[in-house]
């Protein structure tokens, strides 16, 4: 059914919750004297952390950004693949379905975060935050893909966790799957396929 299978990277295919809210709370602790709870942050989770800074009111983004990624290294022994991940992306290989992903990653946040976990060679196409002007919810990331790739909306399917991520599939014309294992509200997005388990996925591989 789907030729193209393309995922979001945080609380899809690795689990930096932890790591990134930890961070940003003492980012704001350390720099800006604030105490903020780190449920009062959930809502970074999925967009770009220059989004994110702006939200929080902070103007000198960029500095502020190169402190956040310092302090998420205090948190890396928290960050882990998925169970069930790696087999996930050596069958969809294994059945010459072309896979990528569009994340509100950075590119130097995508080496730093993501690529020491080994995935990033089961990947063949990846759009970063800075490839696009809009991120998501915006539609741009995952039309970037395409136009990259090469692939069609319909062949597609978007893989994540977030409401971000189904409305940028949404728009983009891109079926979408919720990655439960990772989704903290799943009742609020109307996915058209919801996964328990990342071997879930492979049931649509028989799909007529």
């Amino acid at each position: 059914m789907y030729t193209n299978y393309i995922f979001d990277i945080d609380g899809t295919l690795i689990n930096t919750e932890e790591a990134v809210l930890g961070s940003l709370q003492k980012l704001l602790k350390v720099n800006f004297k604030r105490d903020v709870d780190q449920h009062e942050l959930s809502f970074v989770l999925g967009i770009p952390g220059a989004v994110s800074l702006r939200q929080l009111g902070i103007e000198d983004i960029d500095l502020a950004n190169r402190y956040w990624n310092d302090y998420m290294r205090d948190y890396q022994e928290t960050i882990h693949i998925f169970e069930g991940i790696q087999q996930l992306l050596t069958s969809l290989k294994d059945h010459s379905i072309t896979t990528g992903v569009v994340t509100s990653k950075t590119h130097q946040e995508f080496q730093d975060d993501f690529v020491p976990f080994g995935l990033a060679h089961d990947l063949t196409h990846v759009v970063c935050a800075n490839d696009t002007k809009l991120h998501k919810p915006h539609p741009e990331p995952l039309l970037k893909f395409l136009q990259i790739s090469g692939a069609n909306a319909e062949s597609s399917i978007y893989i994540g966790d977030t409401i971000y991520d189904y409305k940028c599939a949404k728009d983009a014309g891109i079926d979408f799957g919720l990655a439960l294992w990772g989704c903290k509200q799943p009742e609020l997005i109307p996915a058209k396929y919801k996964f328990e388990h990342p071997k879930d996925v492979l049931s649509l591989i028989n799909i007529d």
